[in-house]
């Protein structure tokens, strides 16, 4: 499929990020040509394959970086953001001017300029809220109640809107518990299962909140990069739609917990211990879901299926973290 994006010119926002990392890894090997935005951007190794990749600084809420990065660009993989639901929570303003006024500005520089780029925005699927059925799939009511998952879903209908309009063309991925290999996070509630397997490495306790019954879904960050890539591909099937991204397969985070111990002692020799605490009275509601994926309509439209199941992709991170 990623032949399909020969030659084409591919702008990445947050592209130093995580999820960011791994998708311009992933687009090594396409002989394509890649601009990552980033406040800091990080160095690459040119000779790790065939796309050209260069370095933009800037931040996506100033109004005047988008008429600069767009020009002759076929993709914008939009994946800059605040991820953190608790600094939504604190300060849903600067939530605001991080996660609904760059994907405001994107859009009305598209169609001031006339320019027609398709536009992927990684949502989440928290979006939907507490679930009412399992899986969760596209046609769930959205009822987010965090600020987060408030202005997720706002730029998700401004892209939409655009779309109907026919000023861009663009669909949403909501990605699921994303995991795997790849630059911390940052933020203390953001790639909870990373934190996890580091710690068990390091030997140190592994905390579950009460008894760690609920469900999630957690889908390898390889995978989740390989979802953008199929969409770029196929841009007709998934226009103006939200996709919800995920393994299909739901753990319990108590055994998702004890699965990350499992694994790492293995290796090292160690198993960190598994302790159960209660929850801190400031922990959001939405912390308390049961989520399972899924993304039959997105494998419809594209061919993209997960292929790392949760214990070989726990294996694949402790070896990337020795």
């Amino acid at each position: 499929m990623s032949c399909a994006l020969s030659g084409k010119r591919i702008l990445i926002t947050g592209g130093s990020g995580y999820l960011g990392v791994n998708l311009v890894n992933a687009l090594m090997g396409v002989d394509c040509h890649v601009t990552r935005l980033s406040r800091t951007p990080s160095q690459i190794d040119q000779s790790l394959g065939t796309a050209a990749v260069c370095d933009a600084a800037a931040d996506v809420s100033d109004v005047t970086t988008w008429p600069c990065v767009l020009r002759e660009v076929d993709i914008v993989v939009h994946l800059a953001a605040q991820t953190s639901a608790y600094d939504a929570e604190r300060d849903p303003s600067a939530d605001w001017a991080a996660n609904v006024q760059p994907m405001l500005h994107l859009l009305e520089c598209c169609r001031t300029q006339e320019i027609k780029p398709l536009i992927l925005f990684a949502g989440t699927v928290t979006q939907v809220g507490m679930s009412d059925r399992l899986p969760v799939d596209e046609r769930h009511p959205d009822r987010p109640n965090t600020v987060y998952d408030l202005h997720k879903l706002m730029a998700e209908q401004y892209l939409k809107h655009y779309c109907n309009r026919k000023l861009v063309r663009g669909a949403v991925l909501r990605l699921a518990n994303v995991y795997g290999p790849g630059p911390s996070s940052g933020k203390p509630d953001r790639g909870v299962l990373n934190v996890m397997v580091r710690r068990a490495m390091a030997g140190e306790p592994l905390t579950v909140y009460g008894p760690g019954g609920h469900l999630r879904d957690y889908v390898y960050v390889q995978d989740a990069a390989g979802a953008f890539i199929a969409a770029a591909t196929r841009p007709e099937a998934i226009n103006g739609r939200h996709f919800v991204i995920g393994s299909g397969t739901g753990h319990l985070l108590v055994d998702a917990v004890n699965l990350v111990a499992d694994r790492v002692a293995l290796r090292t020799g160690r198993r960190a211990e598994v302790k159960h605490v209660e929850p801190p009275s400031s922990l959001l509601p939405i912390e308390s879901r049961d989520f399972v994926a899924d993304a039959t309509a997105f494998r419809q439209a594209t061919g993209w299926t997960p292929r790392v199941e949760l214990q070989e992709g726990i294996d694949r991170m402790v070896e990337a973290f020795l």
